[in-house]
């Protein structure tokens, strides 16, 4: 009894394999590039935006400010990090939990003169916001134009 089984599963494995097989060369099949994840920097406190300030004259500065209770939120980051066009070491990346770090995003608006929203990310170029997006119309190829 135990062969026979293992033969099925054998069987079942060696199938799949050649069904996928064809399949792939029917219909194409992109070979998976795995990216490495995001250099992400917690953003935790007010003293932190004058570092970014200051930095941004160096390289630009990206800030995402996410709910962490937000679907669209999080589903807008997962999409940002899996299709970001630009080089990492490039640019420096905050992540700001903006439900626990309420003040931080307060300053942020003040600071960088922009409405608060969830979602949101904002570019930091030579001191100046120099582009800030919200929900849907957050796309990492924007980041690609500063550097």
């Amino acid at each position: 009894m135990r062969f026979i089984y293992v033969e099925g599963i054998i069987t079942g494995i060696i199938n799949k394999n050649i069904t996928m097989g064809i399949f792939d060369k029917i219909f194409g099949s992109s070979p998976k590039t795995e990216k490495k994840a995001l250099p992400w920097q917690k953003l935790e406190t007010v003293a932190q935006l004058d570092t970014i300030k200051k930095r941004s004259f160096e390289k630009p500065q990206v800030i995402f400010k996410h709910s962490t209770r937000c679907g669209i939120s999080s589903m807008v980051i997962r999409q940002f990090e899996g299709n970001y066009d630009f080089d990492p070491e490039e640019v420096d990346l905050y992540y700001l939990d903006l439900l626990s770090y309420r003040d931080v995003s307060q300053e942020i608006a003040s600071k960088f003169q922009v409405i608060h929203q969830s979602p949101q990310l904002l570019i930091i170029h030579k001191g100046q916001t120099v582009h800030h997006a919200s929900h849907h119309s957050i796309h990492p190829q924007h980041i690609a134009e500063f550097v």
